[in-house]
């Protein structure tokens, strides 16, 4: 029997394809089931390839489960080759759990960038937060010499683009030179998702649209939500990713929207941790994604992008 090939990779779209390869848990929303549900709500056809298969995330007392390796995502890879499945318009990758599966996403990247040259490659380098590293030291310098220069967008928290600049970030100038840095190193879009300096909460975003021009920089100053959430970073990425695609040349406003459609999610989760007077044992919320959904397709924008000049 001829299987018929997916409609996606046939028929032009004002969305798109996308491979999504991070992590999944059973229970909770982070990686994967942070990120393909937001952008199915935002028109686009997900895959899913998970990097990790635990239990629940690593923020509770024990999880189970298995870190994939590279021949297990090379395998993946080569099953949809074989039945020409492998166009997509984008790759997404959140967090590696080995250094095999991270060079393997080299090949990966190489392989439907040989489909789709205009493949558009959105790297979120789930390295660590708050100066804690969240995987192996030997991972950081393949990111910063061989994954970075193959992505189009980065979207690093503040502890991330230190560690792949090598410099610090404590005032909006060093932030901007960080991404000018990074720039430097391959990718036209990058996104500071998550900058705290003197008690506010900043997005910093760059997009160099050409080599002889100044990159487009901009902030955007939101409140701080009082409580630690999970899978913010995840879904941040996948939101970025899916409103840059509907509004390719500004960078600001799909930051905007991306912004607008989180804030409404974290607000929403505490909300409805507060109603049910629930104090959860785990220092991390788990996101209310279902019960979002609306302001994920429909968001509201209240901050608004600063552009320097």
């Amino acid at each position: 029997m001829i299987m018929a090939p997916p409609l996606a990779s046939l028929i032009s779209s004002e969305s798109g394809r996308v491979l999504s390869i991070q992590s999944h848990t059973v229970q909770g929303y982070v990686g994967n089931k942070s990120a393909v549900f937001p952008l199915q709500l935002l028109g686009f056809d997900v895959d899913p390839i998970n990097s990790v298969q635990f239990s629940n995330h690593t923020g509770y007392p024990t999880w189970k489960g298995q870190v994939l390796d590279g021949e297990q995502l090379w395998s993946l890879i080569e099953g949809l080759e074989a039945n020409n499945l492998l166009f997509y318009t984008h790759l997404l990758t959140g967090y590696i759990g080995s250094l095999s599966f991270l060079e393997t996403i080299l090949e990966v990247v190489h392989k439907l960038r040989s489909v789709n040259p205009n493949l558009l490659y959105v790297c979120d380098p789930v390295m660590g937060d708050e100066g804690k590293l969240y995987i192996k030291p030997e991972l950081v310098p393949l990111y910063k010499d061989k994954v970075v220069p193959l992505a189009s967008m980065l979207t690093p928290n503040q502890f991330e683009a230190e560690l792949l600049t090598g410099c610090s970030i404590h005032s909006e100038a060093d932030a901007l030179e960080a991404c000018k840095k990074l720039h430097g190193a391959g990718p036209s879009k990058v996104v500071i998702t998550s900058l705290d300096i003197n008690s506010d909460l900043l997005l910093i975003g760059s997009h160099l649209e050409n080599e002889e021009d100044a990159p487009k920089q901009f902030l955007i100053s939101m409140p701080k939500i009082p409580a630690y959430f999970t899978g913010t970073g995840d879904l941040m990425a996948a939101l970025l990713l899916g409103w840059s695609y509907k509004y390719p040349n500004s960078l600001e406003t799909a930051a905007e929207l991306a912004v607008a459609s989180l804030q409404a999610v974290l607000e929403r989760t505490l909300l409805d941790y507060n109603a049910a007077k629930v104090q959860p044992e785990v220092k991390q919320l788990e996101l209310r994604l279902i019960q979002s959904q609306e302001q994920i397709k429909h968001p509201i924008v209240e901050f608004h992008a600063k552009r320097f000049y």
